[in-house]
């Protein structure tokens, strides 16, 4: 295996950008080389906010390839002595071989004579030459921008191409600019060349030249250093991923630095100063036992701050902010929340939807609706209330300032007017969860909100025409069907999605362009399919879940439940036999209409049998199912496989007699409509 080294330079790129274009660069690398037959040990890719990087370890050259190349039949290429017939001698003459290196060669139709044609590999590195160019060229960003008279479409200019091979440059140039064995230090402190022969010593030079090629060696240092500045305080970091995420991939050496402000701010809530902090200077919070204290943490590109021009600079501006903040908390609340709402019929939510009056009174049917069918009496009045305060911070300065803090602000407002601690606090929790990784909603309230608010815009958008395809997303659709289903799950809220599916179309009025059924079917596999992410990314299998979603989810947290259920039971001894008969009865049923069972037309033993258990396990099995207990159901279900099999081995379903036939086909069908009631057992995969 040969050293591979790969870095390309670039003025400062988003961390979003960089992520993206490591993930796409080492997978379309991977790809190629797999598709050339070339060899490759680990490939790994490390990134800065100026230079994506991919080292590796590859084969020489590729693998060399073999042609079989078939020529006459063996019985038309020799007589019966042995001598190559006319037929042999041609077909060697075409191919610029001897009759001695043709060969008999055993295909499906028999034994032909042939030559098998070994095809040398090519060098590695003149393989790399086309392929890395190509694949550079596709990499795709959220923003891309062309520089100087050049068509190349990029994230940022492209300033440097470091590429080795066996400790050689590999030449070749992407949008006229060269590849070479030379990288450059810090772009502030070390801009100078440096020649790299491997990339040991490409990692250890640009190491001393301030740059930390590894985003999880510069994240230990940013958590290392933090550590060191807040432990003496008794102080702890505000959780902030998102923003750690962000500053791994903001710089190349991480400085963690420790500043201060006025006390006079801590009358501010923890979420305003954590926002003003973090939007603008991406400073962290520190806090102890969740209470702002008057410091705050900064990462900086550099390696040291002899003067505490960093640390100044930034307490500065932040003291700037903070005194704006400020103004803006005293000045919203000098307005009510109920005063300001006369104005929300101003501010639009979307052109064919209406404005956020609209929209308000939509999330009080909703809400009322989704209240109602989980008997949540007591919290119904409290979600309504906070249903009318849910969108009125839109119209505040604090959130004009900080988008961020909406519905956050507007609990925060809805607190210091003196409004109960179920309705502030829905308020503040409804846009949640923004993710499935953040938190759904802690109360009731809350969560009935979040529901409605994302079906809401989910129905709303999809309703006028507006379809999520491949990564066009602009509404993010995606994310709130998640989220939605996120708090259904957690919350464990069990009600008919498809006619709260009805109601939220019903409240739209004709404002909704799409066919009802059209768009109730798009939304309900929509939703299953944001399910189905939800539940694979929980580590179930995908065949299990695909049982479990088959089944309709008529209640999207009993989905979950059946999903459980096949979980549990998928080591049991009985659980492969009865799939395996599920799946032969759904056989037979393909393509046949539905029919209506009678009775007495079973005369035989082993059909009686099997409907009078069918008939005793529906019994049992349908309240099991009512309230959602599929473990249960489907180890009753279980019990009908011995009665099933008796069946298939003494029964012909498919006989003559046209009612008799029919008649076995609709007590199979029975069978089938109360299994697919527990799963969708076709559906999963039995090995062998």
């Amino acid at each position: 295996m040969i050293d591979f080294l790969l870095e390309i330079t670039t003025e400062e790129m988003p961390p979003s950008h960089i992520k993206t274009a490591l993930v796409q660069l080492r997978e379309s690398l991977v790809a190629e080389l797999l598709a050339q037959k070339v060899d490759a040990g680990e490939i790994r890719a490390y990134g800065t906010c100026r230079r994506m990087i991919i080292a590796g370890n590859l084969a020489v050259r590729q693998k060399d390839s073999e042609e079989e190349i078939i020529g006459p039949p063996k019985a038309a290429a020799f007589t019966q002595n042995g001598s190559p017939t006319p037929a042999a001698r041609g077909f060697a003459k075409s191919k610029g071989v001897e009759i001695r290196s043709l060969e008999v060669i055993k295909t499906n139709r028999g034994e032909y004579l042939g030559i098998r044609k070994v095809e040398k590999g090519s060098p590695t590195k003149d393989l790399l030459k086309d392929i890395i160019p190509r694949i550079v060229s596709f990499l795709s960003f959220p923003k891309m921008m062309r520089w100087g008279k050049n068509s190349f479409r990029f994230s940022r200019p492209i300033k440097n191409i470091l590429c080795l091979f066996d400790g050689k440059a590999l030449p070749f140039s992407i949008a006229g600019v060269a590849s070479r064995n030379i990288t450059t230090g810090h772009k502030i402190y070390f801009p100078q060349r440096v020649k790299v022969r491997s990339f040991p010593d490409y990692r250890k030079a640009l190491k001393n030249k301030k740059v930390i090629i590894d985003p999880e060696e510069r994240k230990s240092m940013i958590l290392n250093h933090i550590e060191r500045k807040i432990s003496p305080k008794n102080a702890e970091l505000h959780p902030d991923d998102e923003l750690l995420e962000s500053l791994i991939y903001d710089v190349e050496h991480p400085y963690v630095f420790l500043g201060s402000f006025p006390e006079e701010y801590l009358d501010l809530p923890l979420e305003i100063l954590s926002t003003a902090m973090r939007e603008g200077q991406k400073l962290f919070s520190v806090v102890r036992g969740k209470r702002q204290l008057p410091y705050f943490l900064g990462v900086a590109d550099a390696y040291r701050d002899s003067k505490s021009l960093i640390r100044k600079g930034n307490e500065r501006v932040l003291k700037a902010r903070l005194e704006d903040a400020r103004f803006f908390w005293k000045q919203d609340l000098k307005i009510s929340l109920k005063s300001r709402s006369k104005l929300l019929n101003r501010v639009v939510f979307q052109e064919k939807l209406g404005s956020y009056e609209d929209k308000i009174q939509r999330l009080k049917k909703i809400t009322a609706y989704i209240a109602d069918k989980i008997d949540a009496v007591k919290e119904k009045k409290h979600a309504i209330a906070a249903a009318e305060l849910s969108k009125i911070d839109l119209l505040t300065e604090m959130v004009r300032e900080f988008p961020s803090l909406q519905g956050k602000v507007g609990g925060l407002y809805a607190r210091e007017e003196g409004n109960p601690a179920p309705i502030w606090q829905a308020v503040y929790e409804h846009y949640q969860p923004v993710s499935l990784d953040d938190e759904s909603p802690s109360s009731v309230a809350g969560a009935m909100l979040s529901i409605a608010d994302k079906l809401d815009s989910v129905v709303g958008v999809v309703g006028i025409g507006i379809k999520v395809s491949g990564s066009k997303d602009p509404f993010g659709l995606r994310r709130l069907a998640q989220g939605a289903c996120k708090v259904i799950l957690e919350k464990k809220l069990s009600f008919s999605f498809p006619r709260l599916l009805d109601k939220v179309m019903n409240v739209f009025g004709d404002k909704l362009h799409e066919p009802r059924d059209l768009l109730k079917k798009y939304c309900q596999n929509f939703f299953s399919e944001r399910l189905r992410y939800i539940f694979e990314r929980q580590g179930y299998q995908y065949d299990l879940v695909d049982a479990a979603l088959g089944a309709g989810i008529d209640d999207v947290y009993y989905s979950f439940l059946r999903l459980k259920a096949l979980h549990s039971l998928k080591e049991s001894a009985q659980f492969e036999a009865a799939v395996l008969t599920a799946k032969r009865v759904n056989n037979i049923l393909r393509d046949q209409p539905l029919y209506k069972i009678n009775p007495e037309l079973l005369k035989e033993k082993e059909e009686r049998e099997l409907y009078t258990t069918l008939c005793i396990i529906r019994d049992n099995v349908l309240p099991l199912i009512a309230k959602g207990d599929f473990t249960k159901a489907q180890r009753i279900i279980f019990r009908i496989r011995p009665i099933l099999n008796d069946f298939f081995d003494n029964i012909l379903v498919m006989v003559e007699e046209t009612r008799i036939r029919r008649n076995r086909l609709a007590l199979l069908q029975e069978i089938s409509k109360l299994l697919i009631q527990v799963a969708d057992y076709s559906r999963i995969v039995i090995e062998g």
